[in-house]
């Protein structure tokens, strides 16, 4: 069965009350940060803890970073139903209730305060040097993890890297960048060099931190490069910074990180997966041979029976110990269901995709553009399904509920079903896989039973951050090699960006690609008029507060902050303002 979720949750769970205090007494009862940690096993309890945040999130996908992100782009519309207004309002930049994103906002932050916690009982704990240094790094490259998702989402936030209370004021973003940057550089300077992919399953490590870093430097180099304000960040100049100053002092330069990436690529360890296919859910074995697309392929995925992915750098872990309590919906790939196929009654129609809320219907616009500029990419089918052309029997109009319908899906994320021994269909292939004992929840239930993996970083995307930074063509003709495909004979950021759209397609990227590269408002006015179906009736997708490039140009991309964190701040030593856009006409009523 899927071992890690379980013990990580079991560990968070044992937790408790982590970051709480008491006032003048040792509790025996209960973890605190008066008793808590002190030992060996306190740190990794505490580092499950901050790890959880990322499966916590997790149970409520459609507040989150990612899937903001993905709605936002121009990879995909919103979709759902004719009240999943929050997914239709987030492909639109507009808003729909006060505090559509608030349980991320706060859970990102529960995250960001067990980090807090934990680093500073670490610099009065005795302890090996490298097993102090590998957990800091740990909870250093967390900590920067999600301020990246919170400074991408929301701009400006609050900055805090003590446990010590103190009312929210918001940093600059040099400020949040520059803590960002200099935790990862922190965290790959004092972790070992080794891969622990496969000895420290689910953890991160030196060369994670690598990755994160050149991710991160790639995208507040290139969004700030002309300023912090809003005309800055929408402008179409791009001439990305080559220096950044940490909080401490230090200047970190494109030289420093082109370092760390290329000892990434050289001495990780990890490689790039074989075959391209082989990276998603839907080449297991136990789907593999009854799938059109996949049989006699000779394909095997890099996950099956837990196998360790050697392209997975850094990834969010689930498990069977997924039920319907709060704190464990988490453990199951929620991000998986809101992108099933919505509405098609059986999973027959689409084998083997399975059923969801059908968020994220991929834009024909990506398709038409992919097609022209390279067609013979086997990534293409490999990463989408145009359901109407692959299922005879698929029916448009989701039941009579699915608002910008395209037909299309992306495959990477989704769930995948697998046939049972007397030919009917398992909602999950993780029941054949893994059996369906041992469920913490039901078996067979297609809500909570996708448990692979949710990669966030792989080796593809560091190959492609080299020949981005040190405008060469080595890293982008590796991943070339592995579709199939000629090399290109000479560098243009134009053949980078086509490479990263191609080879990261639903991968939760494009979003900050297209908005660094001060290319936003134009990649998504591509989305207007593109032919949909509402309901099951075609038409076409119309504006809405203006225009894709109008809510663009008046946010940068910015969600807005949830209402309720506002008044929180309040007072002499606090605030948070509203990011700009979020007044009057921001707000989506209806299809």
């Amino acid at each position: 069965m899927k071992q890690i979720g379980y013990y990580i949750g079991a560990a968070a769970i044992a937790l408790g009350a982590f970051t709480s205090c008491t006032l003048d007494a040792e509790n025996y009862t209960e973890k605190s940060t008066q008793n808590f940690p002190k030992t060996k096993n306190d740190i990794a309890q505490g580092l499950a803890g901050i790890y959880q945040n990322l499966n916590k999130a997790t149970a409520t996908p459609q507040t989150t970073f990612l899937f903001y992100s993905h709605l936002a782009s121009d990879e995909v519309l919103g979709g759902g139903g004719p009240n999943d207004k929050l997914m239709q309002a987030m492909d639109l930049l507009m808003n729909f209730g006060t505090d559509m994103t608030n349980e991320f906002f706060i859970q990102r932050y529960i995250g960001i305060n067990r980090a807090n916690s934990l680093l500073d009982a670490l610099k009065n704990m005795q302890l090996n040097a490298t097993e102090k240094a590998q957990a800091d790094g740990e909870a250093r490259f967390l900590r920067a993890y999600y301020y990246y998702e919170l400074a991408s989402m929301y701009g400006r936030i609050p900055l805090t890297i003590t446990s010590e209370a103190a009312k929210p004021v918001q940093a600059t973003p040099a400020q949040i960048w520059g803590q960002i940057l200099l935790d990862l550089k922190t965290a790959i300077d004092e972790m070992p060099a080794q891969n622990t992919s496969t000895t420290r399953i689910g953890h991160v490590d030196k060369y994670a931190a690598e990755a994160l870093l050149g991710r991160c430097w790639l995208f507040y180099t290139g969004m700030y490069c002309n300023g912090d304000q809003l005309a800055d960040m929408t402008s179409t100049n791009y001439n990305p910074l080559t220096e950044v100053t940490l909080p401490d002092g230090s200047k970190l330069t494109k030289a420093d990180v082109i370092a760390y990436i290329d000892d990434c690529v050289n001495n990780s360890g990890y490689t790039l997966v074989p075959d391209f296919r082989n990276l998603w859910a839907y080449t297991n074995r136990c789907t593999v041979e009854d799938y059109d697309y996949t049989k006699g392929k000779n394909l095997k995925w890099a996950e099956d029976d837990n196998a360790v992915n050697p392209e997975s750098m850094f990834a969010i872990k689930f498990s069977k110990y997924a039920d319907w309590n709060d704190s464990n919906i988490g453990y199951s790939n929620q991000y998986a269901l809101f992108f099933g196929v919505r509405g098609q009654g059986t999973n027959e129609r689409t084998f083997p995709f399975g059923s969801g809320w059908g968020a994220g219907p991929v834009s024909p616009a990506l398709v038409n553009d992919w097609t022209v500029t390279e067609p013979n990419d086997v990534r293409m089918k490999a990463s989408l399904v145009a359901a109407t052309d692959e299922y005879p029997s698929y029916a448009l109009g989701g039941g009579g509920e699915y608002i910008q319908e395209t037909g299309i899906y992306g495959k990477k994320v989704m769930p995948v079903t697998a046939k049972k021994s007397d030919g009917t269909i398992s909602v999950s292939f993780a029941n054949i896989m893994y059996g369906t004992d041992n469920w913490k929840g039901n078996a067979e239930n297609f809500q909570l039973n996708n448990i692979n993996d949710l990669v966030l970083i792989r080796f593809a995307e560091v190959l492609l951050m080299q020949s981005e930074l040190k405008e060469d063509v080595t890293g982008i003709n590796r991943v070339r090699a592995r579709a199939g495909l000629t090399p290109i004979a000479a560098y243009s950021l134009e053949a980078l960006q086509n490479e990263r759209r191609h080879e990261l397609a639903f991968e939760f990227l494009r979003w900050n690609d297209i908005r660094r590269w001060h290319i936003a408002a134009t990649a998504l006015e591509k989305q207007n008029g593109v032919k949909i179906y509402n309901n099951g009736q075609q038409t076409n997708n119309t504006p809405h507060g203006g225009g894709y490039a109008a809510r663009y140009n008046a946010t940068a991309g910015f969600a807005k902050i949830p209402e309720s964190q506002i008044p929180l701040a309040a007072g002499a030593d606090g605030h948070i303002d509203q990011n700009p856009g979020w007044a009057g006409g921001s707000d989506y009523n209806q299809w």
